[in-house]
């Protein structure tokens, strides 16, 4: 079977966004693939640097995933920092990787230009952590053998410079001795909008929490914003943000039926942002009451991601051995 392998950086809190524009997509492919699902603790270190922090969104992460359906039975499931092959490998990668394939990374291009429109100097406050990100990404790939790493189409830089590493160590040794990954663009992945219209995002602070209790749940969809029309008015569904979330809740009866009634008129915003409320809730109950759970039995949680390590260190082993007896440190 094919293997899969999505990564997941635990920064800030989870939302409806993220729920269905990478948990859900990311769950389907456990249908179809041999999938690995990793929590990339060391990646959110580039940003994150309170302790306390990091280990809340770690645990927040981890019970996000498995509240939101992924079976630790069916799936590798585990967090980077439990796998130390993981760093050896990005060591080993590391002699293979031009500097000049690292300046051309996007966050790093992007962190400068930030500080050069500043006026800065153009590293300033930029760390190894960020520049040598793609690295580290390319082993977390590379490590598990990994036919497909599913990504938006904003993202498949990383996919392609983890196969332009992988091909330079293959080269030099004459053997397959990383499997060339493959980028699995998401086209169909659904764009959510925020609170004020553009996409959820906790950068824009337009988010609606996945977790939240009911009422901080209904207090965030109340706070959609609105056009002027009056309740009588008819109203275009295809350019509601509140219809548009609204359907990714909703089944196609619902959604129907909705929309004859933004057409018709005689339903105001307020109305319609209850009905909203009133399908998302349905939904998500089920999910805030088993991550209510999860994150009530730290013990458990810390369980599963140490079952999750085990497993995934097996494969892991496996290819740094195959590595280092290449590269002349095993005799």
């Amino acid at each position: 079977m094919k293997v899969a392998l999505t990564g997941i950086k635990p920064t800030g809190i989870l939302h409806i966004g993220n729920y269905f524009g990478a948990i859900r997509p990311a769950l389907r492919l456990a249908e179809q693939y041999d999938a690995r699902y990793f929590i990339a603790d060391y990646h959110a270190l580039n940003t994150v640097k309170d302790g306390s922090e990091l280990r809340r969104a770690i645990t927040g992460i981890a019970a996000g995933w498995l509240a939101a359906g992924l079976d630790p039975e069916r799936v590798v499931f585990y967090r980077q920092s439990s796998v130390p092959e993981t760093f050896e490998l990005a060591t080993i990668l590391s002699a293979f990787t031009p500097k000049g394939l690292m300046n051309r990374a996007h966050a790093y291009k992007a962190a400068v230009q930030q500080n050069t429109e500043k006026g800065e100097d153009g590293d300033a406050g930029i760390n190894m952590g960020l520049f040598t990100y793609p690295v580290l990404m390319a082993a977390d790939i590379l490590l598990f053998d990994a036919d497909f790493v599913p990504v938006g189409r904003d993202q498949t830089q990383h996919v392609e410079m983890a196969q332009d590493i992988a091909g330079a160590i293959n080269y030099n040794y004459k053997k397959e001795l990383l499997k060339i990954p493959a980028a699995a663009v998401q086209e169909d992945v659904a764009v959510v909008p925020g609170l004020d219209g553009r996409k959820m995002s906790k950068s824009y602070g337009n988010t609606i929490p996945l977790f939240s209790t009911e009422s901080v749940l209904r207090k965030h969809i109340m706070r959609i914003v609105t056009n002027s029309q009056g309740v009588d008015e008819p109203k275009d569904p295809d350019n509601s943000q509140i219809f548009t979330l609204y359907k990714l809740f909703a089944d196609s009866g619902e959604a129907d039926s909705l929309a004859a009634r933004y057409r018709g008129g005689g339903m105001g915003w307020g109305e319609a942002k209850e009905e909203l409320f009133r399908v998302a809730n349905r939904e998500l109950s089920p999910l805030r009451e088993r991550y209510n759970a999860l994150i009530a039995e730290p013990e458990r949680l810390d369980g599963i991601l140490a079952s999750g390590a085990e497993k995934a260190r097996t494969i892991a082993s496996r290819t740094v051995k195959r590595l280092r007896k290449a590269i002349g440190i095993d005799f």
